[in-house]
Order: C-alpha cells, then structure tokens, then sequence
C-alpha cells in the first residue's frame, strides 16, 4: 500500500477541503493506516514540498500554496537564474538564489508583491533543494603547498559552477597540477565562500592540451564514443543477415543514386526522378533501418539513448554501431539494399499532390560526390566528371529542373533562408589544425536539401492525414517583443523593415522581406543571427503544428534514420500501417512512443549541438594559439556590456574585452551598440584586430584592437594604445613561451 499516493490523491481531487492531519488519517480509514506509517508518510510529502500545512494546521496541495518544482538554470556568472517548470520559466532574482546550482532540482514560490525585487515578470525564490544536479565537474586540478601541508583543488570549467572542489593530495591518482580532470562530488559547501568536497575520478590530460580538453568536452555533455559490448555484437550479427525482398517494391533496375560529400560514410538517402504530364514523381529512398533496429532491441536501447549521431571536426559519434551505420544500412553503390521510398507526386509549379511510402528494395547506380555534381554544373561536358556520371547525368539534369521550382515556390511562400557561415578545420596528419576555412555549398548540396524537405513535409501531411501518430518538427511563432527589438536594430543598420510595420501576427514571408534587403545591404550573415536569436528554436513534438521558419503545416524527419532517432520511430509507425497493424491499441503504443522519442532527441539534439561547437571552438583555439601577435581583418559579430566579440575571415570569433577600450562606454541592447562620445561600436562593423592571448583550457580567444573602420576612412589607434600594447608584447612573448611548450607536449 502506497500511504503516500493516497494522501496525494485525496489532496489532488477534485472539490478537496483542507484538513487536519486527524480528520485526513479518520478519511483514509478503510485502508487501516497505522498511525505511525500515516506522519511518517506526511512528513515526507511536506519536505519534499508536494503538500503544505495552512496556518490553521491543515493539510493542502504545495501547488495550491503557490509552491512549483522545476530546474535552476544560473547565468554565466552564476549570480541569478532561471527556473524552468510545468508552468512556464521564473527569474530568480541574486538574493533568492538559496544556495542553488547549476542544473539543481528545485522548489520555488512567487515573490510577494511588497518585496523590491518584484516586477512586471515572474520573479520567484528558491526555498528548496530537492536534489543537487552537479554529481562531478570537470576542471583543472592545482596542486601547491602552503608551507606546512600540500593543497589541491579542482577550478570547474563550467563558469557557472560557483564552488572549487577540495580533494585529499593522498587520492589524486597519478593527476598532477594542471591536469584536466573529473572530479566526483562528495559533499557541497554550505555557504558561497565554501569549498565542496571531491574525488578525482579520472584524468582526462593536461589543461592545456588538445586531448584532455577533447575528452573533457566529450564527457561534459554525456557523449560516449564506444558501444557496449552486447550492442556491438547484435549489431554484426543482424548486419550479417541475408536480405529479405519477400513483398517489397523492387527498384533495383530503376536510376537511383546518391549525392553527398566525398568523406561521408553513413548513405542513408538516394533519389530518382521520373517526368510526367502533371510534372514529376521525385522518389527519395531512404534506408530501411527499423528492419534491423527493432524495438526494444540493446541496440534500440542504446539508439534512444543517444538520440544522434554527433558530427566532429575529425570524427563521427555515430548514433547506430558501424556494422550498420556504414554498412548493411549505408546505401552504398553497387549493393542491394532495404529502404523505405516516398513518392513525392508534384505539378509543373512544385505543389505536392500525393505521397505514397512503400517498402522497397534499391541498387544505388552511383555513389555521387557534392563536388563533382558541382563541377559538371560549372563546365558541363568539359568536366573531368562528366563521363562518370554519363549514365545518370540525364536524370540529374531533370532534377536539377524540378529543384529550381521547388527553390522558386518556397521563396514565393516566404520560407526563411539564414545566412549562416560554417567552417571547415584542415588537420595535418597529426590531428594538429593547419588552417581554418568557409565551407563552401554548391547547387548539388541545395538541390539535394529542397528534396529532403519536400520529402519530410509530404510523408509528414501523409501520416497526419492517415490519422496515425508522428514525431513532428515544430517551430513555433516568434516573440512579437523579440521580434520588435530585432527589427529595431535592423533598421538602425538601414535594413528596410516596413514589412514588419503591422499589428498582425508576424509571417514567415514579412521576415524573408527584410532577410532580402539585409542581402541587398551585404549585411545578410549578421542580420541573420540576430533574427535566430529572435526566433523559437525548433524541436520534436508528438503533436502536429506548424513550422513557423518553413511555412509548412506538416513537417517531419524522415530521412535519416541512420543519424536520427525520430526518423528511425517515424519509419516504425509508417511500417506498421503499411502492414495494417494499426488499432486502437497500437494507436496508444505508438502515441507514446512519439512522445518519449520526441522528448529524449530534443533533449539529445541539444546536448549534441553543444559538444559541437565546443569541438569547434576547441580547435579554433588551437589553431590561433600558433599566431598570437598576428593581425586580421575582422568583423563584429556580437556587442555585449563587457566588450564586443570579433569574427575574422576564417570564422574564428574572440573578445575585445571592454577594458582595453577605455572607460565611459555605454551598452544599448536594442541596437547592439558600445557608444562613447562620438566612437560606437557596432554590430557587422568591419575592424582590425591582433591576438592578444588564447585560453585552450576556457576555449577563449581574446583580442585587442588595432583599427577601426569608420565610413571609407581607417582611424589608427592613439599613441596611448600603442603605449598600452607595450604591456601586451611582454604578455605576448610569455605566451609564445607557453605556446612552444603545448608545441613540444603535443
């Protein structure tokens, strides 16, 4: 007998009195509670904050009392937070923080009105802890002694982890001074100024080097590299299997290839194309990964588990064993394969008609390259590609056709298209970055993108107009407040933004207008990243709504099940219809499914959208750790009150901290500004740079300036800065010292 579910569900009913703990114990009488058990069982619904007594003593619901559990969030710094709950986010003001941390479990209640501390917002105190969520940190150890006795703790790397980790100099276990290390947390300090208590677990490398951060970085956000030894052996075991084309579509005599970039492994899309008097029938094949992944499998387990595969400078964490990943279930050129294909029908101007899914079987006429499709693009019979893909170049032509309609309907329905810049790191054979550059995206890659998006949002209306469940992608509406502050700052740039000049709620098409002009000004790729802050991130959902950055009613992942969890649960529901296994009861199964698929790869992809571009920055670093002293020409990509941050031409971003500007600037957040006088520095302004310092440990590059554009005109830096930089080349040269010490490490 659960005593305290009974208490719950009697405080939680509907139309529930409050009452004394006797009258409660007299109500639960049937049950015959003993007495004992009864204020056992009470006592720990009240510290654990799920029920609370009145002032006249009796027994109510926390919730009703104003009481809500949720999850701190700290800022950077860790002075205040937030406090995510069932019923929206709360700002925990710096004197309300109660001793939380970083990622704690939480019990919060309102601030009263009369405090200073209330405002317009949702401003709450945290009045419990429920459970500490920091179990171990990762940092750097120090090691000193203070004349009588040797000292050492943990400095986390995590900024918002307030507390150093004391840790016994008997258990360091071979970890020595400035090793990066794991540190599991044994106790938490009792006050601000406390140290917590530790144990070293495992030592990751040194600091300052590329390893120990890389493992650092990996294990920070819960990524594992290696498979358990179980999933590894399931995995070779199903690989190995014949194929079974029993009541499958058979395309194997039918032109179906793939396109993607020469180092990829994992091929889990192909395309074919056929013309018709309506239009086309663009067919995109997708490996049939459920057919070897079943549910409930260890390598299910572990697929839900890890949500994706996550994509590093030098290596993939795949989210499926490779046995699979790049094997059985790869579409590789030549070989017989299982796939699930859509079969987008469209007219002559790029609107889906139907979609039809079915279970089918391919052989991959050509294993295409990115590069060499862009090549024939570029040159056309002179390319040195051309006779290579003689056999398939009619039907990419004829692709090349429909992706130019499917391009031209989807800037017609306004669907945003970001400016964004990623980067390319080149390593030498060592693993060591040699250079940094834009990737570049040709037509092949867009052509390739617009098909699968035409394939997600088809298979997408398909399952919702079945009325079977899905893992929908959403991305809700944006922010009318946020939105209103972006275009403030986009028109003081000279951004035309009358299109946002409406009380009406704000469409995908007004903001694609104002992308357009930031185009027309050259200012596209920052414009752009401050309208995606502006914007809701998109996420899973078990239940349909639109994509606001799309345009689209219905969308879906659908083409990577190899790489994506929800596209791998998606292919499971459709599979299942297509059977005509779907009742009222699967219904129920397969709803709950999407939902915890949904819940756990939102989760995952932020987890892997982090150790990303950490693995990033990480190598930037090291990059630009061998060119302290050099100058570059840069651009401002972000202005915050304690400086700006620069991005260079190779996409590596660092801090002109505001102290070596001189006093008296002024942050104006609307506009994205640091002003003094008649000096303003702003978003997208082009300026000169020099590396001052790069922290590998912190991943941080900092920079001081050296000029700044102003109109047509360059303005040199005064005399006292250069006095300034006195200071910073015999900061320079230490640091060069320290450089050719990692060098040798390495």
């Amino acid at each position: 007998m659960d005593i305290k579910k009974l208490i719950l569900d009697t405080v939680d009913s509907a139309g529930y009195v409050p009452l004394l703990p006797y009258e409660m114990h007299e109500f639960l009488n049937e049950y015959q509670i003993e007495e004992s058990d009864f204020w056992r069982a009470l006592s720990s619904l009240e510290a654990d904050y799920d029920i609370q007594f009145t002032k006249k003593g009796k027994i109510a619901s926390a919730k009703e009392m104003g009481y809500q559990k949720g999850e701190y969030s700290s800022s950077s710094k860790g002075a205040f937070g937030f406090v995510t709950t069932e019923n929206g986010d709360f700002f925990i003001p710096p004197k309300f923080t109660n001793g939380a941390y970083h990622g704690d479990r939480v019990v919060i209640k309102r601030i009263d009105f009369s405090s200073k501390y209330f405002g317009k917002g949702n401003e709450a105190e945290i009045v419990h802890i429920i459970e500490y969520g920091i179990k171990a940190v990762v940092g750097t150890l120090t090691v000193y002694s203070n004349g009588r006795r040797p000292i050492a703790y943990v400095t986390p790397d995590n900024e918002r982890i307030r507390f150093k980790v004391k840790v016994s100099t008997k258990e360091l276990y071979d970890a020595k001074n400035g090793d990066k290390v794991v540190c599991k947390i044994s106790a938490y300090p009792k006050d601000e100024n406390d140290f917590a208590h530790g144990k070293i677990v495992e030592v990751l490398g040194k600091a300052d080097s590329l390893e120990g951060n890389y493992k650092a970085i990996l294990y920070t956000n819960g990524i594992g590299i290696t498979f358990p030894e179980r999933v590894l052996e399931d995995a070779q075991r199903v690989s190995e299997e014949a194929i079974d084309i029993s009541g499958r579509l058979d395309l194997r005599n039918e032109t179906i290839f793939t396109i993607d970039s020469a180092d990829a492994k994992d091929l889990d899309d192909a395309i074919s194309i056929k013309e018709t008097e309506q239009g086309y029938i663009l067919g995109v094949h997708i490996a049939d990964v459920s057919n070897y992944v079943t549910e409930g499998s260890s390598i299910d387990k572990e697929a839900i588990e890890r949500g994706t595969s996550v994509y590093f400078t030098d290596k993939v964490v795949p989210m499926l064993p490779k046995s699979l990943s790049n094997g059985i279930c790869s579409l590789n050129g030549g070989e017989d394969r299982l796939t699930l294909s859509a079969f987008v029908t469209l007219d002559k101007a790029g609107t889906i008609l139907s979609c039809e899914i079915r279970e089918s079987v391919i052989n991959s006429k050509m294993r295409g390259v990115y590069s060499e499709f862009n090549d024939i693009l570029d040159n056309g019979e002179e390319s040195e590609f051309y006779k290579k893909y003689e056999n398939v170049i009619g039907d990419f032509y004829t692709m090349m056709e429909l992706y130019k309609i499917l391009k031209q309907k989807s800037e017609q329905k306004g669907a945003m298209e970001l400016e964004s810049e990623e980067t390319k790191i080149i390593l030498d054979e060592f693993g060591h970055p040699t250079d940094v550059v834009k990737r570049e995206r040709g037509e092949s890659e867009r052509l390739i993108e617009q098909f699968m998006l035409t394939a997600n949002e088809g298979v997408a209306t398909y399952m919702f107009n079945a009325g079977i469940p899905c893992v929908y992608r959403v991305h809700d509406e944006p922010d009318r407040e946020k939105i209103n502050a972006f275009s403030l700052f986009a028109r003081n740039i000279g951004v035309d933004t009358s299109s946002l000049r409406t009380k009406n709620k704000i469409t995908p098409m007004q903001l694609s207008r104002v992308l357009e002009s930031a185009k027309e000004k050259g200012n596209a790729t920052i414009v752009s990243s401050v309208l995606l802050r502006s914007l809701m991130k998109a996420k899973y959902s078990s239940l349909q709504k639109p994509h606001f950055g799309l345009n689209t009613e219905c969308y879906c992942h659908f083409t990577s099940p190899i790489r994506r969890y929800p596209d791998l649960t998606v292919h499971r529901i459709l599979k299942s219809f297509l059977k005509g296994e779907i009742t009222e009861k699967t219904i129920e199964k397969y709803e709950k499914l999407a939902t915890l698929s949904a819940e756990l790869s939102s989760e995952n992809e932020i987890k892997a959208v982090h150790a990303e571009r950490e693995i990033e920055e990480l190598y930037k670093c090291v990059y630009m750790a061998d060119r302290i002293g050099e100058e570059y020409d840069a651009v401002i990509s972000s202005v915050t009150s304690f400086g700006f941050f620069a991005k260079t031409e190779n996409l590596c971003e660092g801090l002109v901290s505001i102290d070596t500007l001189g006093g008296g600037f002024y942050y104006d957040k609307d506009n994205y500004t640091l002003s003094r006088g008649k000096t303003s520095y702003r978003l997208g302004m082009g300026v000169k740079i020099r590396i001052d310092d790069v922290d590998i440990a912190l991943r941080q590059i900092n920079f001081s300036l050296v000029r700044e554009k102003s109109g047509d005109r360059i303005i040199e830096k005064d005399a006292k800065r250069e006095r300034e930089h006195t200071g910073y080349r015999k900061h320079s040269q230490r640091k060069n010292r320290s450089r050719d010490t990692y060098r040798k490490r390495r």
